[in-house]
């Protein structure tokens, strides 16, 4: 895949930071009321339980106080845009490490709730020492750190939607969180399948062109596809098929080209 040619689209720093900060509280709230016996629930992701689901959860923020504790690596190795598209090569280990934390870190109830109380200290400690044009070492390579925090955005509300569907709560999806998702999920799309004979709206938050084609100009598109912000986020992260979401009507598709199972699932 070639270097991402879309333009970036701007995120608020202020408003990014703060809903970090709020949808690791969302499910830290959620967690501490979880029992050992919810604690070992299956969940959507292959072989991890709810514990290996809740202790990834920090990893993945505790990514963002690593990467700001260490010194700035030299350069620059990923833009926003190529995150989600990056993201599937380190599955390995990824899973390798999550599963380290389960073990160490996280085997009962009250070392998940003292990590998780932990996590969130540094973390906004880390948020209040760095400025976003900063750049920090992840498992990436070098990231500016306003582009890490809105994958930070779509890591929590992926995982928060997981945590919900494995153990029935309902864990909130912060709005500028939900919305910043939404966003990176949609322009990835574009990203992975460019052009502009499909109009893909996911209101209130993300409206793009994608897939090769007669490029629209004006008037009604001829294809169309709309979905709600959750369901984008499962379309877009293989949680739920295409197939599936059109038959229980929560896609809408209109037009001999919008059809996106080819292009779906963007996050690896």
């Amino acid at each position: 895949m070639p270097p991402a040619k879309k333009r970036p689209r701007a995120y608020d720093s202020a408003k990014t930071r703060a809903a970090v900060l709020a949808q690791f509280d969302h499910v830290h709230r959620a967690v501490r009321t979880l029992t050992p016996g919810q604690l070992a629930l299956p969940t959507r992701l292959g072989a991890w339980t709810v514990r290996e689901l809740a202790a990834h959860v920090t990893m993945a923020v505790r990514s963002v106080v690593r990467g700001v504790a260490a010194p700035a690596p030299a350069t620059r190795d990923l833009t926003l845009l190529e995150w989600p598209l990056a993201t599937r090569r380190f599955a390995g280990d990824v899973d390798h490490d999550t599963r380290e934390i389960a073990e160490a870190a996280a085997d009962t109830p009250a070392a998940l709730a003292a990590l998780y109380e932990e996590t969130g200290r540094q973390l906004a400690d880390a948020l209040a020492a760095a400025p976003d044009e900063r750049l920090i070492t992840t498992r990436f390579g070098g990231v500016r750190l306003g582009d890490f925090l809105v994958t930070r955005t779509v890591e929590l509300i992926v995982h928060t939607d997981d945590l919900s569907a494995a153990t029935g709560l309902t864990v909130p999806n912060d709005r500028q969180a939900l919305a910043a998702c939404t966003r990176l999920l949609a322009d990835a799309l574009a990203v992975k399948a460019p052009g502009g004979s499909v109009e893909v709206r996911v209101p209130p938050y993300a409206v793009v062109q994608c897939v090769e084609g007669p490029r629209h100009t004006r008037g009604t598109p001829p294809n169309v596809v709309e979905t709600d912000p959750l369901t984008w986020v499962r379309l877009a992260t293989g949680r739920t098929t295409w197939a599936d979401a059109l038959a229980a009507a929560q896609v809408h598709a209109s037009g001999e080209r919008a059809d996106l199972s080819a292009h779906l699932p963007v996050l690896g």
